[in-house]
């Protein structure tokens, strides 16, 4: 978690970037913004830094190669922390490296707010920060101002609402040789997007509890969801329950234990054994791996728990929410009505 009650804005410097494949260009600034008005500079502190107080998630710079040297993000941010006074060079250059992988079509140009900030935290520590802001989407915005004859009405036509940052990423003087702590925003959640933490940024997801409790909820919603089909006859209710029982350990428990999951969730030897491999899989195909134990993250369990659903939809007249014994509902066929049925079995209507 991000927060700014004690963090102040010490450099800032604005610039632009257009989308390279579209043949627009970027515009650098000669110099440095110097911010004079207060309310200004509080404004931008909410636009910059609001964001990143409901984020989790710690990444790290990365490179291919291994190398972690070779990545821009790292060179440029450890330019800036050693020296201040080459923060503004070091922006113009972060502001060249973005355009430079700005080769998706669908791109959208903005404004690149590069900031450094004094004391600003993260997991409880304060560190000097440098952020990188993005605007893409811009906004018509009415004005209302009281005039001798009552109030005249105007309007800005491209403006920004400070209330949405579009990108942003801060980069923590912290932990440099594991590639410094990164926190990200990137609102537009499309598949173009990935250049701003792929070809941008270079990120790496850190492998802490909040890491690990978030992809074995995501991994074990992927099997039940899509692998189970394929080797096994389980009703949607099973799956629910299932799904339901995972949730309930991750909510009770204070650790994770593989093998302690699996007999307690699973509960039999050949889906035990299928979830094993289908984990192993998912650790090499994408280079992430699981540790078998590790201490259970309450905010990862509650973001998940958001995304965890256990309702069974019945065409477009039903859906049944099904939250605790599996036993209490079952399923049957009206041969009269060629219809299914479930039948529900309770002992209170609320």
């Amino acid at each position: 978690m991000v927060t700014y009650f004690d963090a102040t804005l010490t450099q800032i410097s604005i610039h632009y970037s257009g989308n390279k494949l579209q043949d627009e260009f970027y515009r650098l600034s000669e110099k440095p913004l110097v911010l004079e008005d207060d309310t200004l500079s509080d404004l931008l502190m909410q636009y910059f830094l609001k964001p990143f107080e409901k984020g989790n998630e710690v990444y790290r710079l990365s490179h291919p190669s291994g190398n972690l040297e070779l990545n821009e993000l790292f060179h440029f941010s450890t330019e800036v922390f050693s020296a201040a006074e080459n923060f503004h060079e070091n922006s113009q250059q972060i502001v060249k490296h973005l355009y430079d992988v700005s080769g998706h079509p669908k791109i959208k140009s903005g404004e690149i707010y590069v900031v450094h900030f004094n004391d600003l935290q993260i997991e409880g520590e304060l560190h000097q920060a440098i952020g990188i802001f993005k605007s893409e989407t811009k906004e018509a915005y009415l004005k209302v101002q009281p005039d001798e004859n009552g109030f005249n009405l105007n309007y800005e036509q491209e403006a920004i609402n400070i209330k949405k940052l579009d990108k942003g990423c801060l980069i923590f003087n912290t932990e440099k040789a594991e590639g410094y702590k990164v926190s990200v925003v990137d609102q537009t959640n499309s598949s173009e997007a990935s250049y701003w933490m792929d070809d941008f940024l270079k990120l790496t997801i850190r492998n802490d509890s909040y890491n690990q409790t978030n992809n074995t909820l995501s991994l074990y919603k992927k099997f039940i969801t899509t692998q189970v089909d394929e080797e096994f006859s389980v009703s949607k209710t099973d799956k629910i329950d299932l799904l339901n029982r995972s949730m309930k350990y991750f909510k009770e428990k204070d650790q994770f234990n593989m093998d302690e999951f699996s007999n307690e969730v699973i509960g039999y030897a050949e889906g035990i054994e299928s979830f094993k491999n289908y984990k192993k899989s998912y650790e090499q195909e994408f280079d992430m791996p699981i540790d078998d134990s590790f201490a259970i993250n309450t905010a990862a369990v509650k973001k998940q728990a958001r995304v965890y659903k256990s309702i069974l939809k019945l065409d477009k007249n039903f859906h049944i929410y099904i939250h605790g014994n599996k036993e209490l509902i079952e399923k049957g066929f009206d041969e009269e009505k060629n219809m299914n049925f479930y039948k529900v079995y309770f002992r209170d209507e609320q």
